[in-house]
């Protein structure tokens, strides 16, 4: 399927590894001009040796103050942008009950703020060309995950809140944002990467248990969604948070 995204602009937030590098390379297979981002340069300088003729822009787009700068670069660079995709994010923090104002702060600075500050530094240029915005969310923002950081499902939540709210807004400005909650996925360095490693029978039994499907996500499992909903082919989609979790969740 043509997804009609040849020529594209599209910048991806947080994409030097894992789930951002995958989106950044099945949208650069499918003819976008891709930018991608992260606080590592050398990182970024390895993920461009997998990425023909893409370009990165180093800064932390936790940053109010970055993420205004990275769009004025893009913008000047490109003369225009067609695709954000917002992948910064962050699972790691206190355990539940055991939170302090630091760990919510981190939290809601990676995986909200973000996203907030991207949307605000970009919708103009994005108004421009009637343009698509892609989150990625979690299934901890969802439901309850038992186990995972209060202060990470709030955030996710809160996201997924935004995105269905911001979505009235954006779309009389011809924008469309909608979001990916991946559920569990493996890669290289992952959580679950691991978690294999350490255990792998516990890790078999809970994905018997708990996964409908009885499997891990692949990160092309996300970026193929992603690449659907940032595409014009889905030009009547919008306000959505798209699950991808093997069936795992019940809500």
């Amino acid at each position: 399927m043509d997804l009609e995204l040849s020529e594209k602009i599209a910048f991806i937030s947080g994409s030097s590894r894992g789930i951002g590098l995958e989106i950044a390379k099945t949208l650069n297979k499918e003819g976008c001009t891709v930018v991608i981002n992260g606080r590592n340069q050398k990182s970024l300088d390895n993920a461009l040796e997998e990425l023909p003729n893409a370009t990165s822009i180093c800064a932390d787009i936790t940053s109010h103050k970055e993420s205004k700068k990275v769009i004025s670069e893009l913008i000047d660079r490109f003369g225009r942008l067609d695709i954000l995709v917002c992948n910064v994010g962050n699972g790691s923090s206190a355990k539940p009950g055991t939170e302090e104002y630091q760990d919510w702060e981190r939290s809601f600075s990676e995986n909200f703020w973000s996203v907030t500050n991207l949307v605000e530094a970009s919708r103009r240029n994005l108004s421009e060309t009637k343009g698509s915005i892609v989150c990625v969310s979690s299934i901890c923002g969802n439901e309850l995950i038992t186990g995972a950081p209060l202060t990470y499902s709030a955030a996710k939540a809160a996201l997924n809140s935004y995105v269905n709210g911001v979505s009235r807004p954006l779309g009389e400005m011809g924008i469309r944002i909608n979001a990916v909650a991946p559920g569990n996925i493996l890669f290289n360095g992952s959580v679950w990467d691991r978690k294999i490693t350490e255990n792998k029978k516990e890790v078999e039994e809970f994905l018997k248990k708990e996964v409908p499907l009885k499997k891990l996500g692949s990160t092309k499992d996300i970026s193929n969604l992603v690449a659907y909903l940032a595409s014009p082919i889905s030009s009547f989609v919008t306000g959505s948070v798209w699950t991808a979790d093997g069936g795992q969740t019940r809500s």
